[in-house]
């Protein structure tokens, strides 16, 4: 369904958006610096890349221009995101396998970059080393999460969402509630007791007037009445003691059984990876999302390196201890 942000105030076109663009010299480096503006912004230039690729196959924005991938962790989306959204702007893409590169010599990390920064105009970084900002400031799975609701569903207010599986640590779910703030929404909340949503953010939604219901079951009732169910990994690599694991991760299952009780239009998303908390049998569903949910990946990074004055962009993935920098020279 197309989105309202489809078509551009004014019937801006895409180079005079970029050009006019209010992230030009910004530091992008938290979620709270997105307000209702700046999502519409970046949200009309996305849709615009997106027919831009149906189209053409992308546009040459960032002609000439090279980008440095260093990765120190296995990748499948964010490496070919970051790949993908280079080309079909114009640019070019350089990548650095911790594997062969001379960290193996003991070269440290703020040399690599250094090094790398003199071959490049940007640098994509995952280290896992690299905590990064507070987990409620990362951006970026938050704005594709938004984004797709939107291109779900058409809208995000007067939604219900509902978050579940692992809300302790699902930093997915910290900073799209953060986002969420702006809008008119219920937030559901559902997962085993030792992986419940912090205090810290329940009171802050339950201050905002958004808290609908905190539960440990997945109820026919809450799958009902969502219009969005967002699942979440429970991450083994967060747990000390894998007895406790083994207990909780396939606490919630969504099969074919729990889609029943959903509405025809609910979305069903996930930040992905994902393990048995979606089966496979349901990836045949309409309503069920990550698929596209991935594919609008590559246009938000499009939309975020278009305008080549942008000095830095910092961003945190969903999947494990993930840093990612990009820095783009003026």
């Amino acid at each position: 369904m197309s989105s309202p942000l489809s078509q551009p105030k004014g019937g801006s076109s895409l180079e005079e958006l970029l050009r006019n663009s209010s992230f030009k010299g910004k530091h992008v480096l938290s979620v709270t610096q997105f307000g209702p503006s700046e999502l519409h912004e970046l949200f009309t230039v996305t849709e615009l890349m997106c027919l831009a690729v149906q189209e053409d196959g992308g546009v040459d924005v960032l002609k000439r221009r090279v980008l440095g991938e260093i990765f120190y962790e296995p990748s499948t989306r964010t490496l070919n995101s970051f790949d993908s959204a280079m080309k079909r702007v114009g640019g070019q893409m350089t990548i650095v396998n911790e594997a062969f590169s001379s960290s193996q010599k003991g070269e440290s990390l703020e040399d690599t970059i250094r090094t790398i920064a003199c071959y490049t105009d940007a640098i994509v970084l995952r280290h896992p080393d690299e905590e990064g900002p507070d987990i409620a400031a990362r951006f970026s799975p938050a704005l594709l999460d938004l984004f797709t609701i939107r291109q779900e569903l058409g809208r995000v207010n007067g939604l219900t969402i509902t978050f579940v599986g692992d809300l302790k640590y699902g930093r997915t779910v910290h900073s799209l509630c953060e986002l969420l703030k702006h809008f008119d929404v219920t937030i559901n909340f559902c997962s085993p007791p030792s992986l419940e949503a912090p205090a810290q953010l329940l009171n802050q939604i339950k201050t905002r007037g958004q808290l609908g219901t905190n539960s440990n079951e997945l109820y026919p009732y809450l799958v009902g009445q969502s219009d969005v169910l967002y699942c979440t990994r429970v991450q083994k690599e967060r747990f000390t003691d894998l007895k406790l694991y083994e207990r909780v991760k396939d606490s919630f299952v969504v099969d074919r059984s729990v889609m029943k009780h959903a509405k025809k239009t609910m979305a069903l998303m996930h930040p992905l990876p994902r393990n048995k908390e979606i089966v496979a049998d349901v990836d045949g569903d309409s309503r069920a999302a990550y698929f596209r949910q991935v594919s609008l990946d590559s246009f938000l990074v499009q939309s975020a390196a278009a305008d080549e004055r942008v000095d830095e962009v910092w961003t945190i993935r969903p999947d494990g201890f993930a840093c990612f920098g990009v820095a783009v020279k003026s």
